[in-house]
């Protein structure tokens, strides 16, 4: 069941399709200017593929204010970093890994950067504000998450791995350990054992937290009085091929 589309993420998508086709350019070139000049074409982009993403706005004021908040954005990015020094490895890389226990994994990382010693930095873009640090918890298992796929899909452990968060101009770091590896996997194969053991019994347990009040599903979730629809039996077919026997 898909999430209904946003403005909030439709803005993430168009700003890292910006901060992807900046790095196209020649070093030199890669100006703040140059990025806004690219906002209204990555949009026009956009548009021819996903078409209906236009009825999301009432009208043309209400997309100058949502473009006007993306360059706000893209502006925040050239206060954390300068790209005319910077030339990434990878952009948009999509990682597949397996763990030891035939469980596969998968994901995109916005950019890898690496050093001319070899050495690897991961940075992905959030659109969002930073967390605060009793929150931080999911973002640093995202960057230990990036760091153990990257290894086990064959590359060299990363350096360093950050979220950079352009709403605030705050960069979360985090410098991965060998260990994350194990403990990376060990947490993945906890959480598959417990996805599995519900796919058996059809029966996955509501779980409320502060986030809920973002959730666009509460129609169909017990906690919040609503009918969860019954298990696809093809659905769950198909979620167990995520890992090998």
């Amino acid at each position: 069941m898909p999430e209904p589309p946003s403005i909030e993420a439709l803005r993430g998508t168009l700003v890292h399709s910006v901060l992807e086709k900046l790095f196209d350019v020649p070093a030199v070139e890669r100006t703040e200017q140059q990025a806004q000049d690219l906002l209204e074409p990555r949009w026009s982009a956009h548009l021819e593929k996903n078409p209906a993403d236009a009825e999301l706005f009432e009208d043309e004021k209400a997309l100058d204010s949502w473009l006007g908040s993306a360059r706000v954005l893209i502006g925040n990015y050239f206060k954390m970093e300068n790209p005319q020094f910077l030339q990434p490895a990878a952009r948009e890389s999509f990682v597949n890994a397996t763990l030891p226990s035939g469980l596969h994994i998968r994901g995109i990382i916005d950019r890898v950067d690496q050093a001319p010693n070899g050495a690897l930095r991961v940075i992905d873009y959030k659109t969002g504000k930073s967390p605060a640090p009793r929150f931080q918890g999911e973002a640093i298992f995202q960057m230990r998450f990036y760091a153990a796929a990257l290894v086990l899909s064959g590359r060299n452990l990363p350096a360093r791995t950050q979220l950079i968060y352009l709403k605030d101009g705050r960069t979360l770091t985090y410098d991965p350990v060998p260990a994350d590896v194990d403990a990376i996997a060990m947490e993945l194969d906890s959480a598959w054992s417990a996805i599995e053991e519900r796919l058996d019994t059809g029966e996955f347990e509501a779980k409320t937290s502060p986030l809920c009040n973002w959730c666009h599903f509460q129609q169909y979730c017990p906690a919040y009085g609503g009918e969860t629809p019954p298990m696809s039996e093809e659905g769950a077919k198909k979620l167990r091929t995520a890992k090998s026997k």
